[in-house]
């Protein structure tokens, strides 16, 4: 085992914290990650949620309420499945009309290999992390694949030390 902050923790080449045992949570990656969540509200325009995603440099925005409960989420997906079918009047919508309700959500205990199986049997690319109908943050399909890559890293060195007697 690796002690917390050493330089032979796997993670660390990936900027995740270490973590004993193979079982990272989200609640690991959001540390790594924060708490700042890029929200709309459900009356800003898709195009005005373009603005964002485009000056953020990401996938997918929530919908909230002025009580900060999520409504849904806008992804690109969501952008351009709409332009393909309603052309140019997409971008006068509003979030609320474009947004994915129903979402898939995680509490912060939820292993990164759950979250992985989720994420890959639903075919959604971003999950919110609630707890007590709170949110704490949201993890993408690329946070939750460099925190596997991570916990893979971590077995394998810890399979070289057995085998080596270490």
């Amino acid at each position: 085992r690796c002690p917390p902050d050493s330089e032979a923790w796997p993670g660390a080449r990936l900027g995740l914290p270490w973590s004993p045992g193979v079982n990272m949570h989200l609640s690991a990656i959001l540390k790594q990650k924060g708490a700042d969540v890029a929200h709309v509200a459900p009356t800003t325009t898709v195009a005005e949620v373009v603005q964002v995603l485009a000056s953020r440099r990401i996938g997918a925005v929530l919908v909230m309420d002025s009580a900060r409960q999520v409504l849904g989420i806008v992804s690109e997906r969501d952008v351009v499945r709409t332009l393909a079918e309603q052309g140019g009047r997409t971008l006068a919508m509003t979030a609320g009309q474009l947004m994915t309700t129903g979402l898939h959500t995680a509490g912060p205990q939820t292993s990164v290999m759950e979250a992985t199986g989720m994420m890959t049997v639903g075919r959604f690319r971003h999950l919110p992390v609630l707890e007590d109908g709170q949110l704490l943050g949201i993890v993408s399909i690329g946070d939750v694949v460099k925190a596997r890559i991570s916990e893979q890293d971590q077995e394998v060195d810890s399979l070289k030390a057995y085998v080596a007697g270490g």
